[in-house]
Order: structure tokens, then C-alpha cells, then sequence
């Protein structure tokens, strides 16, 4: 491996999944305003993600619907409307 071109900022850090609150304690060089107290009771950086492989359909097996910016709605209304108008 080349020396120098990897950062040395590493640091124990906490990815919380929103879409079902599972915590993963984790090294990460990514920057976060927010720490949160873990389960081993020392405080962490946190870094909130939408989805992670505890919800993420491919490694749970089970389909579940993530929508947080409401894509599923504008796209039926989208159908809709182009749905009308071959009628």
C-alpha cells in the first residue's frame, strides 16, 4: 500500500439506521456535528443514515417500502395524469 494517501483521522463512530433505530459502532474519517451515548456507555460521533443493511430489503429478505421524500406519490400522481390523458 502507498504510504501517506490514506487519512489519518479515523475515530470509533456510531451509524444510526433511521428507518428502524439499529445503532453500528464502527471506524469512519466522516465528519458529524451530533454524538450519542451508546450502549457501552461512552459517547460517540453520530451518523444518521436513511437505510443500512439491518433494513435494507436485499440483506433482510423482506420487502419493505422506504420512501422519506414521498417519490412513490409524485410518481402515481405523475401515472395519473398521463393515464387521463390517453384516455
Amino acid at each position: 500500500m502507498k504510504k501517506g494517501i490514506h487519512p489519518d483521522s479515523y475515530r470509533l463512530v456510531v451509524f444510526k439506521d433511521m428507518s428502524n433505530g439499529e445503532m453500528i459502532l464502527t471506524k469512519s474519517t466522516a465528519a458529524s456535528n451530533e454524538t450519542i451515548k451508546h450502549e457501552n456507555g461512552n459517547e460517540y460521533p453520530l451518523l444518521k443514515v436513511e437505510i443500512s443493511n439491518t433494513s435494507h430489503p436485499f440483506y433482510t429478505g423482506k420487502m419493505k417500502l422506504v420512501d422519506t421524500a414521498g417519490r412513490v406519490d409524485k410518481y402515481m400522481s405523475k401515472y395519473k395524469k398521463h393515464a387521463e390523458m390517453k384516455k
